[in-house]
């Protein structure tokens, strides 16, 4: 992952914040936006691009852009900061690959330990019951 490149390719956007902020909130454009076109990015692999398709398919819009939102702090440029370490965590989050899962037996005496609670809730569930009349 490159982190300058993709940061070079990110469109920004200041429009305005919602929310409570008085005269300052109607007048100065505080709220950020930033967009990275995935399909046109060089940053990217096509496997890559792959992998940000199917699992940021939620945060993705119709052109199969990535929008990240910020409208935190006051200020335009600390929500700039905000919103490409969002982005990169985001992109960086994606593009891991899980580890496969080793299949593995349960230990001998985690079994042994098992089958003994099993019989002793039995025990405890039969001398509940009422004695058989023969």
């Amino acid at each position: 992952m490159n982190k300058e490149l993709i940061l070079q390719e990110l469109k920004f956007r200041a429009v305005r914040s919602s929310g409570a902020g008085g005269q300052h909130v109607n007048k100065v454009s505080t709220k950020v936006e930033l967009t990275l076109n995935i399909p046109i990015s060089m940053a990217f692999n096509e496997s890559e691009k792959e992998r940000l398709y199917k699992n940021l398919k939620r945060r993705l819009t119709s052109e199969n852009n990535l929008l990240v939102q910020c409208d935190d702090s006051r200020s335009q440029h600390k929500n700039r900061e905000i919103a490409e370490d969002r982005l990169l965590n985001l992109i960086e989050e994606a593009l891991k690959v899980p580890k496969k899962r080793k299949k593995t037996s349960p230990s001998r005496a985690s079994v042994e330990k098992r089958l003994k609670s099993k019989k002793a809730i039995a025990k405890k569930k039969a001398s509940r019951k009422k004695p058989e009349d023969e």
